[in-house]
């Protein structure tokens, strides 16, 4: 069933990165969290299905799992609340297919049919998160970026509101992390 649903997973993938070349230039990619967490969960299926299910690529899966777990509480908690347009980020095209179906059909992949990471891995996803999210503060702030997400606007909000929305995130990613291996 796994490499069933990793395929499935494949699929939808290029399908939803084919949808967003179409809106922005591929250097444009690496600012979104959004990407880099499709980009993730790609890759750990394509190498479940050209390697299995070692101990090496039960980690990366587990990152891909968690980091769209985070893209879609991040979508669905903070940004449509914000203001978001709730039927574009997750209801059709590409948000459909990035915010939902593949965050909903890597997790289930992962927690049901897959073999787990240790406990141990919950670092892995916090990390990745932890350098992504410095980079694009200081991309902000030194002027080379613009959001992607309103959080990362540190030249539109307060010093303090900045930490907080990092501390939050932060504590976010390892809360889901943790839900995820927990559940599996």
């Amino acid at each position: 069933m796994a490499i069933a649903l990793n395929i499935l997973l494949l699929g939808l993938e290029v399908w939803g990165m084919r949808l967003v070349l179409q809106k922005r230039p591929l250097g444009q990619l690496f600012q979104f969290y959004t990407q880099l967490s499709n980009m993730t969960a790609a890759l750990s299926a394509l190498l479940l299905l050209l390697f299995g299910q070692t101990g090496w690529v039960a980690h990366f899966r587990y990152l891909g799992a968690c980091m769209l777990l985070m893209t879609a509480f991040v979508t669905a908690c903070v940004l449509v609340p914000m203001g978001g347009d709730a039927k574009k980020l997750l209801g059709v095209g590409s948000g459909l297919i990035n915010h939902v179906l593949c965050p909903v059909l890597c997790i289930v992949s992962y927690l049901f049919f897959e073999r787990h990471a240790p406990f141990r891995a919950v670092l892995l996803p916090v990390g990745v998160t932890l350098v992504y999210g410095i980079v694009l503060l200081l991309l902000n702030a030194l002027g080379k970026a613009d959001g992607p997400y309103p959080f990362f606007r540190v030249r539109e909000q307060s010093a303090r509101a900045t930490a907080l929305w990092f501390l939050a995130l932060l504590a976010a990613v390892a809360l889901l992390s943790a839900l995820l291996e927990v559940l599996a």
